[in-house]
């Protein structure tokens, strides 16, 4: 299928490539192996040894570079062969590498024209660096549906209310209609959610009965290829939402990245302005966003995509409802970029 090239993806939290470790991980249908050298700095080149084919990730790193476990060829993060233990490296002996990026906690990966790669196209994310450890939570998750799936679910929270009734949902996602914004660079999604009942998660952190009523509101904002913040926060009905003690806010963070048509990779992080030293706190908070992310979000998508097949979305022709305005405009946004990339990519020989 086609993908968005020119930009950077999310290919690893930056802890999963200690020093002198590597990652295998297939990317935007392209086998990739990242590994960190003894100068801490991480490189990415395609799995694939030029020699016989072996997974270079079947070696090891020695130095900056990574050797291939079957006949002990090394090439460093440029895709170069540093060593061939078997005579003088040939010229042509070198294998495709991708353009990285460590920032914000995370390794960023660009998969289009090494020569394009520009660091000011990542979108800032210093919130990700700026939140104290203990409120603070990642992780990541193997997704068995099509990354845009993925973004549909967050851009249309509706689905809380039924998916997470028992969490996350109160009825207030769906009966607030969402205010939808589009700029070149992003779509937006928000919502006020006034005097509505409480969720049962939302209950639990403040301590509010089932009868209590809370003036709530919801946020996210999408870039591409598939990057989303989703920040949210309350306050007892009719209070102030600038009160310093009335108002708890969480900032959440959403990046998917393509493996293959029907596979993704799903990174998200969270933190929060409220109980900050609370560690306790922090690990609960963590617990409950994977359980929910991994027994009801993953396994509906993973649904979704088995009902759907090999079909394309918009050939099945999707029933669209009001609440689909963002997911839908981000769907053709996306579209759009992909196809004046596709028309102006230089030739095979000049990438």
């Amino acid at each position: 299928m086609p993908y968005l090239r020119n930009c950077w993806y999310m290919a690893a939290w930056a802890d999963e490539i200690p020093a002198g470790g590597l990652l295998a991980r297939r990317l935007l249908d392209e086998p990739v192996v990242l590994f960190r050298g003894s100068d801490d700095k991480v490189g990415a080149v395609s799995d694939r040894c030029p020699h016989r084919f072996a997974p270079l990730s079947r070696g090891k790193v020695v130095g900056r570079a990574i050797t291939c476990g079957y006949h002990g060829l090394a090439f460093d993060g440029r895709g170069q062969c540093v060593v061939n233990p078997h005579g003088p490296i040939p010229r042509s002996m070198e294998i495709k590498h991708y353009p990285i990026m460590e920032a914000y906690r995370g390794i960023w990966i660009w998969m289009g024209t090494p020569a394009a790669a520009n660091p000011r196209a990542l979108r800032d994310l210093s919130f990700l660096d700026e939140s104290p450890d203990t409120a603070f939570s990642k992780g990541y998750l193997f997704g068995r549906g099509n990354y845009q799936l993925y973004v549909d679910n967050i851009l249309d929270l509706t689905h809380v209310d039924y998916l997470h009734a028992t969490t996350l949902g109160s009825g207030a996602f769906t009966r607030t209609r969402a205010k939808v914004t589009e700029t070149d660079d992003c779509v937006s999604v928000h919502r006020d959610c006034v005097n509505e009942a409480p969720s049962p998660l939302m209950r639990a952190i403040r301590g509010l009965s089932e009868e209590a009523r809370v003036d709530s509101w919801n946020h996210v904002e999408w870039s591409a290829p598939a990057v989303m913040t989703l920040s949210g926060g309350n306050v007892p009905a009719g209070e102030s939402r600038e009160g310093p003690h009335n108002n708890m806010n969480t900032l959440n963070l959403h990046i998917v990245t393509p493996e293959t048509s029907r596979t993704t990779h799903y990174f998200f992080a969270t933190t929060r302005d409220f109980a900050l030293e609370d560690a306790a706190f922090n690990e609960r908070f963590a617990e409950t966003r994977y359980r929910i992310f991994s027994t009801e979000d993953e396994p509906m998508i993973n649904a979704q995509q088995e009902s759907m097949g090999e079909s394309d979305f918009w050939d099945l022709e999707p029933m669209l409802l009001r609440i689909d305005e963002g997911s839908v405009r981000v769907r053709r946004k996306l579209a759009r970029m992909i196809e004046t990339e596709r028309e102006t990519r230089p030739p095979e020989g000049e990438r």
